[in-house]
């Protein structure tokens, strides 16, 4: 049986479609499995006025992906386990409603609250100028444009191969005259009934010459995998703190506090160590690890992995971020001197891809945690006790 495919939004055609659900009784020759759906519609109201949303319902796993955001994922839930954060932003906000330049460049916080967002696609660390390179991109604001940039093209796959697959492809274009001008192309997948979902990513530099790329997944994760003894494990070659901050608990990197008011953020640096099918799988578990969360990317186009964590009060967005990069977070003249830019020539690409696993017993768990312990057994673990220049 042959895929079918369904075009939600293609400004070059002046095709959108505002509301629009897909299901068992729509398209009874994709499964005999009744429980699937994907529903598109369009937020109203307040700052999250215009705003797309497209649910996605594979019968085990529900996710919320936001096309007006980049294709970032807001939140989901499987099987009764919430998957999100309490940001202190609480809805979707429209793009057009965040000015990247406010208070000194960070203004991209007033719209963060998805469970997945990317940091890109010209620059993903922290605000200031980058004398380098275009004078028209030198004034860099936090995390980049990516996350707020509407798609211009969004389509659905359903796919028939083992079993059933949801596909969800969006494509968002970064560029500007006289700039760099970069194509995201974007595709969210999963199984039906599966706990996990895969996302593939394309970058291409669509300019006439070459152009600087950064790209991070700012995957974020709150209750209830995070809390008071939650443990986060990753094989890893070697690890150092972002900054003296960091450095006051890398001794406790992998543990986690409870809510805590006052708690200032924490980040550590970690050259990570893949499996032999290039795989490598950071975890986040429950404090009894009767539950987690597994990230599995790509070492080969993701080479950087950061750890964020933010165990500040509930109210003030109680959260940690597992964040595999093509680089580290770090101001774009730090990651050009270190040789992590991506530099892409005119008409050329760069692919990534990671996968979200839902893992629901301590069987899971304990399985993925033997499995972080021999690769980690493969290598001498270095770990800096304060900031090394080679990562911050």
């Amino acid at each position: 049986m042959k895929s079918t495919h369904i075009l939600f939004t293609d400004v070059s055609s002046q095709t959108w479609v505002e509301e629009i659900l897909l299901n068992a009784e729509s398209h009874p020759e994709f499964s005999t499995n009744p429980e699937w759906s994907i529903r598109k519609t369009q937020l109203h109201g307040g700052l999250s006025e215009g705003v797309d949303l497209i649910e996605v319902n594979n019968g085990a796993l529900q996710l919320s992906i936001l096309p007006t955001r980049g294709m970032g994922v807001w939140k989901g839930n499987c099987q009764g386990i919430p998957l999100e954060w309490q940001s202190p932003v609480k809805t979707p906000v429209n793009p057009a409603f965040v000015t990247l330049s406010e208070r000194g460049g960070l203004g991209w916080l007033s719209g963060f609250n998805e469970l997945i967002c990317r940091c890109g696609l010209i620059s993903n660390g922290p605000p200031g100028t980058d004398s380098a390179g275009n004078p028209l991109e030198s004034e860099l604001t936090l995390h980049g444009r990516i996350a707020n940039t509407p798609a211009h093209y969004v389509s659905v796959e359903l796919d028939p191969a083992e079993g059933g697959w949801l596909k969800i492809t969006g494509k968002m274009e970064e560029g500007m005259l006289f700039g760099s001008h970069l194509l995201l192309e974007s595709t969210l997948e999963t199984r039906l009934g599966s706990a996990e979902f895969r996302i593939r990513d394309r970058v291409t530099n669509l300019g006439p010459e070459p152009a600087e790329s950064e790209l991070l997944y700012h995957i974020n994760v709150g209750a209830p995998f995070l809390e008071e003894g939650a443990q986060f494990a990753l094989p890893f070659e070697e690890m150092a703190p972002r900054d003296p901050r960091a450095a006051e608990g890398v001794n406790e990197f992998e543990m986690y506090l409870g809510p805590t008011p006052g708690y200032a953020e924490q980040a550590y640096y970690f050259r990570p160590i893949c499996d032999e099918q290039g795989d490598s799988p950071a975890l986040l578990t429950d404090r009894e690890g009767g539950m987690g969360i597994l990230v599995n990317f790509k070492k080969a186009s993701l080479p950087c992995f950061t750890l964020w964590k933010n165990t500040q009060s509930e109210a003030g967005g109680y959260v940690t971020g597992l964040e595999p990069g093509v680089s580290f977070p770090n101001f774009r003249a730090v990651e050009r001197e270190q040789e992590r830019l991506k530099t892409l020539e005119s008409g050329s690409s760069y692919e990534t891809e990671f996968q979200i696993s839902i893992l629901n017993t301590s069987d899971s768990v304990d399985e993925v945690r033997q499995k972080i312990t021999k690769l980690s057994e493969k290598s001498q673990q270095v770990i800096h006790e304060s900031p090394h220049p080679r990562f911050s």
